[in-house]
């Protein structure tokens, strides 16, 4: 079978033919390429790449231009075309439109959907390594896909959002993310750079005021420029406080004071019983190893601040097993009163921030828990794997461009051939 009779069926070609093929080789007689020239139907009027509409012919001396092609049998393919100019009666003489291409760019557009489909399973740099071209090619081949995506996404009928921050880069370099968490539809919705006022309200500009007004739910850390935003966009939406990091504030008060024990301990030149401990006290108990498990009964048997702040911090998890609010609060409340009462520096200062933050804890049971900081923490952990997927990149744009690429569930442009 030619190589014209398989190009004419996986991918045709409205207005061009596929004219002749060739074998390209090496010095060595090894297989370099296969070359494909492409030729206008006879009697077709080109079309202007400005204006799209067709246009007669205005001359045919432009040089010869090339196009990577996807590879056949990992042997590249390279297409070969005279560009045309033509006679547009609204734009002036412009180079036609070709629809394998788009611009000046000399990767055909179905390649890009190619790499870029690869890349969401392997590394940039092993995608270029498979198939023989540049990072950078697979880079613009990304950069396509998701441009397109975004041109042509729906951002309507938003109810559920979560916000957060990821760190992108060595020294407080950080990631404002917006996730929609409506059941059944996860994706990422917006990306800027820095953790501020401003990188939060480019997301509720980017999707107009009018979707806006949908959104009910937005869960959030107390990071309190995402406060500050989220009162004065959305006052009416249920506000829930993550989970995820009510927790991780938790579990930093009880290593705090696991730390000052210790520092106490070795002062006093007594046993070292905390060495080793870090984990069995900040982990949930399913997750805890044999040896942790056996750690944490010898502990059990020693009166002194770090046991009494990890009894405290199991006791806390009832509080997200209340279906009541009214009875949830209650409880919160009478464990606020003893954690002041016990004398621990770490926990008290943890007590302070949640009745800071009351009214949004309350909300947890106002949604009825269905909305909570578990699908931001899975796909935070999948937008650092997008991230190190892309590495070789320096700026903020590869960076958002990867994060898309990988977690926008972002609709592609249609073509003759899909690559799965």
């Amino acid at each position: 079978m030619l190589i014209k009779t398989i190009l004419n069926n996986v991918y045709p070609l409205k207005h061009f033919v596929y004219h002749s093929d060739e074998l390209v080789k090496n010095s060595d007689g090894s297989l370099k390429e296969i070359q494909v020239s492409i030729h206008p139907r006879s009697n077709s009027k080109a079309i202007c790449s400005l204006c799209g509409k067709k246009a007669p012919i205005y001359d045919t001396r432009m040089p010869y231009r090339t196009f990577r092609f996807v590879p056949i049998w990992n042997v590249p393919v390279t297409f070969i075309y005279a560009m045309r100019r033509v006679s547009c009666k609204q734009c002036g003489v412009k180079t036609e439109s070709i629809p394998w291409a788009d611009g000046k760019s000399d990767i055909c557009n179905v390649f890009k959907s190619f790499l870029a489909t690869w890349a969401k399973k392997l590394s940039w740099v092993e995608v270029a390594k498979s198939f023989k071209v540049s990072w950078s090619t697979v880079f613009e081949s990304v950069k396509h896909i998701v441009e397109y995506g975004l041109k042509h996404r729906d951002v309507s009928r938003i109810e559920s959002i979560g916000v957060d921050e990821i760190k992108w880069k060595v020294g407080h370099k950080y990631l404002t993310v917006v996730y929609q968490l409506d059941k059944g539809r996860k994706r990422l919705l917006s990306v800027t750079k820095d953790r501020s006022v401003r990188s939060f309200l480019r997301f509720f500009m980017s999707i107009g005021k009018e979707n806006t007004r949908s959104i009910k739910f937005v869960c959030s850390d107390m990071w309190k420029p995402y406060l500050k935003v989220i009162h004065k966009k959305i006052p009416d939406a249920i506000h829930i406080l993550d989970r995820f990091h009510i927790k991780k504030h938790l579990n930093d008060a009880i290593n705090e004071t696991r730390k000052r024990d210790v520092a106490k301990l070795r002062s006093n030149n007594q046993e070292p019983i905390l060495d080793k401990s870090k984990w069995a006290l900040l982990k949930n108990e399913e997750n805890l190893t044999e040896a942790q498990a056996t750690k944490i009964k010898e502990l059990l048997q020693y009166n002194i601040q770090t046991i009494r702040a990890y009894l405290f911090g199991k006791e806390f998890e009832r509080f997200w097993q209340y279906r009541s609010a009214k009875f949830a609060m209650a409880f919160l409340h009478s464990w606020n009163t003893q954690v002041m009462r016990s004398k621990i520096p770490s926990l008290k200062k943890f007590v302070k921030m949640l009745r800071r933050h009351e009214h949004l804890l309350a909300n947890w049971f106002k949604a009825n828990g269905v909305f909570s900081s578990g699908p931001v923490e899975g796909l935070n952990n999948k937008a650092k794997v997008a991230m190190r997927k892309a590495y070789g990149y320096k700026d903020f744009e590869t960076a958002k461009i990867a994060l898309f690429h990988q977690l926008g569930a972002l609709p592609e442009p249609k073509l003759t051939h899909q690559f799965a």
